[in-house]
Formats: C-alpha cells, structure tokens, sequence
C-alpha cells in the first residue's frame, strides 16, 4: 500500500482536513508530520509554543486512537522532506497551504524538490478567489465581504476518519513538554466543544454583548482557528445555518455579526496574501514617515499595565496573564500607545506577538494597521479613543477592571475609571492614596490629541522623515 505523508502545520485537527482526507484517497497510508522547524519556534512566544506543543499531543492521542500515530522530527523542511521521503519511501506530501510569506517562499522551493500537493485549509476560501471582477485584490473590507458571500462554501464538510491505516514505525523526538494554559485547553475536542457551546447560546446576543469587557460575551476560539485545531471552514457553515434557521431578527443579528468576524479574519489573510511588505510597513505609503517619538519608560509603562489609566492596565495585565485580550481592548491599548503616546504601532504589534496565545501574523498586523489608521480599510487617522469614555462604556460598573487591578479594590465605582480624581476624604476613609497605591496617568488624552494630529498631517503632507 503506497504511503502519503501528511505534513501537519496550521491543522491540528483531523476533522475537515482537506490535506488529510486527499492523503487518504484511494485507500492509501498516511504518515502524519509534524516538523520543529527552529527558525518558526524561536519567533513564537512561550504561550504559543506551549499551546502548540499540547495541540500536539492531543492530535498524537487522536491519532493513536485510530490506529496511527505523530512523527515529531526537527529541523529544516527542505532537509527532512527529502529524507523522510527516502526512508518511509513514501510517494508524495500533503499539507494545508498556509499563506504568510515566509510559508509561502518555503512551500515554493520545496515544491521545486519534492511531490509537494497544497490544499485550502486555513481560510474558508483562497484569497485568489476573492478577488474583483478584473483579478484585482480588495483593498475595503465591505465588498470583500460581499464577494465572500457571493461565493458558495465548499462542500461537504469531512468527517474526521474512525480509523487509520496503520503507518510505518519512525524514531522521531518526542513532544517537548508544556505547561497547560487553564484559559486555553489545547486540542480540536476543546475546540469543537467551545464553538458548539458558543453557537448554542451566546452568538445570538454577540452583536450586543461582544465590545463588553465585563462580559463573557466572545467565542475565545482564536487561538484555536490559529493553529487549525477548528476549521474554518466548520465554524462558518453553521454559523451561516444558525443565520438561516433564526427567525428572530435580534438573534440572528448576533450570528451575522459573528461571521463577519470571520470574515474579517478571512480578509486580513488575503491583505497580508496579496500585499506582504505589511509585515514591515504601512499599508498606507502616506503614513509611513510619521515621526514617531522614543519613549522607552512610557513604552515600558504601556507594556507592564502601569499607564495609571486603569482600563488600559487592565487589558495589559489581562494578556500577560492569559496569553490572550478581549478585541474591543485591543483596541483601546493599541490606541493608547499609538495615538495618546504617539509610539510606533510596531513596538506593539511586537508585543503581541509576543505574548498572544493566537498571534496571528495577518491578524495582529492587521488589527494593529486599522487601529493605527495606516492600514487599508483603516479607522480615520483621526480617530483617536477617549480611553476614559472607552472604560465607562464597555466596563460601565468596572467589574473587568477591578478583576485585573485588585489595588482599585476599594475604589469606589464613581471613579473606578478615574481613581486620581478620588476626593481627599474618601481617600481617607478608603484608604486609597493615587500616586501610592495606583500610578497618576502618564499622559493628558486631551492634551496629546493635538500632538497626534500634527504628525499624522506632517507624514501626509510628505514632511516627515
């Protein structure tokens, strides 16, 4: 029986496996891979790794359960392919394709070499067919969106194999070892369990309830859609029937919400397909020579969650001990750093990337290019968060802040968004000193806007450096 390797990368799952199920075809073996490539682990945060290393070992008991089992081998894929290939004598490769330029580059000189297939995995559809009508990329989210409407979801969804052939036995590595994050269980069964859970209940009020902070009111499936321990492709098919099942309008609101977030997600993977110079600029040539200022302690302040602006401490502390922020305050601490302390988006994109359990190239540069106003399909430039407004809307009775902040325990909920302001006799009496017990504001948001704005139009008039 003629052996296929499956080359796992972004598709720790086995249902809806478009690479899997083609490897299987014609009742062929199928070595399942996963390869340690150094020069992806040592760009991946601690969280990251941890959550792939135990996505791993989830799939390698999945696996053995049917009768198979992981290979873990480390180093380059352009050296190990060839190799394992010679050794298994196995007949080809088949892998999810995956669309950051480095994978890109690598699948296209590994394709000059060995019998490499690529399938459609990460996205619901390649970002070549969401194109214009001329074969020109969307640039606007709207109309892509549209367009990815317009288009028919492959189908049909393939179950995930009860049995396996049994594969060639290997020495490999073993899978190194990783604490659990208790927030983000790894594996396509949590996966799949959460998605149901989320689809069950809380998408029909997600419209309302998603920019809440104090709410449990997301999915929290991102990092789960970016290792591909969820298809895309699955949460998006019964979202769409959630849509088309709900006669409620408000419910079904929440679930077209819903997919548009996906979508979104489907669309900053095309911006970064089609454009991939934005991993190292901005996708606005006009914004690209703002003069950003060097601030090492406001920037250290920003990134420890000691701004003295509690909402923006909140979500940073809430990403240090996670691995992972509520959308609405990414965008809030992405705002703050770019537009109140006028530090390079980059310096945050970074830290992201850093410390997100689902850092996701296409998606943290994107989220960081739109918040930033540099990005297609942007927030204005002009726009700027109020972060005090921001914190009363999204966190009205501050039970998000007082979470991530137990020194504003006893501050009281009048000023829980402004605790400087505490009167000197409730200091006394809460015992609550600003300053000592909790950082004043590094910055004035009304007073900087101005600064922010002169930059912004000094870079646009071509005045910049």
């Amino acid at each position: 029986m003629a052996i296929h390797i499956w080359w796992i990368r972004r598709d720790l799952r086995l249902e809806d496996n478009p690479a899997l199920h083609s490897a299987l075809n014609g009742g062929h073996t199928v070595l399942p891979l996963f390869i340690l490539d150094p020069r992806l682990l040592v760009k991946a945060s601690e969280n990251r790794q941890y959550f792939l290393f135990n996505g791993l070992r989830r799939l390698d008991e999945d696996l053995r359960r049917r009768g198979s089992y992981l290979l873990i081998r480390r180093g380059l894929p352009e050296e190990v392919l060839p190799a394992l290939l010679a050794e298994s004598r196995a007949e080809a490769v088949f892998a999810e394709e995956d669309y950051t330029p480095f994978a890109i580059q690598r699948d296209e000189k590994l394709a000059r070499i060995i019998p490499l297939h690529r399938f459609v995995g990460v996205t619901v559809h390649h970002p070549s067919a969401v194109v214009k009508p001329d074969g020109s990329p969307y640039t606007v989210f709207t109309p892509f969106s549209k367009a990815w409407k317009s288009l028919p979801l492959p189908q049909p969804l393939s179950p995930a194999p009860l049995r396996l052939p049994e594969p060639p036995l290997l020495s490999g590595e073993t899978i190194p070892p990783a604490l659990e994050n208790p927030y983000f269980p790894a594996g396509e069964a949590e996966a799949v369990r959460r998605l149901e859970a989320f689809l069950e209940s809380s998408v029909y009020s997600y419209a309302d309830d998603r920019n809440r902070l104090d709410l449990d009111g997301t999915s929290k499936l991102s990092p789960y859609f970016r290792f591909g321990m969820l298809s895309a492709r699955k949460a998006a098919a019964l979202t769409i029937q959630k849509i088309q099942q709900t006669r409620d309008p408000a419910k079904r609101k929440g679930a077209e919400t819903f997919l548009n977030e996906l979508i979104w997600r489907e669309f900053y993977n095309a911006i970064l397909y089609h454009f991939p110079h934005v991993l190292q600029t901005a996708f606005n040539p006009a914004l690209r020579r703002i003069e950003w200022r060097h601030a090492p302690e406001e920037l250290t302040a920003w990134q420890q969650g000691l701004t003295g602006i509690p909402i923006v401490d909140a979500c940073m502390r809430q990403l240090r001990t996670m691995g992972w922020m509520h959308n609405r305050g990414r965008m809030i601490v992405a705002s703050f750093l770019v537009k109140d302390l006028l530090i390079n988006w980059q310096e945050g994109e970074a830290w992201f990337m850093r410390h997100l359990v689902d850092g996701d190239p296409a998606a943290n540069n994107g989220g960081w290019q739109w918040t930033a106003g540099v990005g297609t399909d942007a927030a204005p430039y002009f726009r700027i968060f109020n972060p005090i407004l921001q914190s009363k809307k999204f966190d009205p009775d501050g039970h998000f802040i007082r979470r991530w902040l137990p020194e504003l325990e006893k501050v009281p909920v009048d000023y829980i968004h402004e605790p400087w302001l505490l009167p000197v006799d409730l200091q006394h009496k809460t015992g609550f000193k600003p300053g000592r017990d909790y950082p004043l504001p590094i910055v004035d948001h009304a007073q900087v806007k101005e600064r922010t704005l002169r930059a912004y139009q000094k870079s646009k008039q071509g005045e910049g450096t």
